[in-house]
């Protein structure tokens, strides 16, 4: 009998390579610009540390206890980018910054601009 697997089982294995896990937490952060829901953000990142080896392995690639690295995907009351920047950190790479392509440079219009950009990369 064939065994069923859950649906993070399957994301898991789908983001064990690095770059599988960037395209995915690119992802995760255009959703973040849109939704501004910082638990999934938290969700998805304990996920890419799990398919990355785990909290140990992850720990130990960045030189941070163990402990520490779970508190901060853990604990809502890290902030969000100090978590996401050491998960980057993980995986050899770092935040940056980025300029928005905005015709009008009226912050009114920068909602917008953000959306159709998202909605462009999917």
């Amino acid at each position: 009998m064939r065994k069923m697997r859950t649906w993070r089982e399957c994301l898991v294995e789908q983001i064990s390579d690095r770059q599988s896990a960037i395209a995915y937490l690119q992802a995760i952060l255009e959703d973040y610009h849109i939704y501004k829901n910082p638990v999934v953000v938290l969700r998805s990142l304990r996920t890419v540390v799990e398919a990355q080896g785990g909290v140990s392995k992850l720990a130990k690639q960045i030189d941070i206890d163990p402990q520490l690295l779970s508190k901060m995907i853990s604990n809502e009351d890290v902030p969000l980018i100090d978590a996401f920047g050491i998960v980057l950190k993980s995986l050899g790479y770092q935040l940056s910054i980025q300029p928005i392509k905005l015709e009008n440079r009226n912050f009114d219009t920068y909602t917008d601009t953000l959306e159709g950009q998202t909605h462009q990369h999917m």
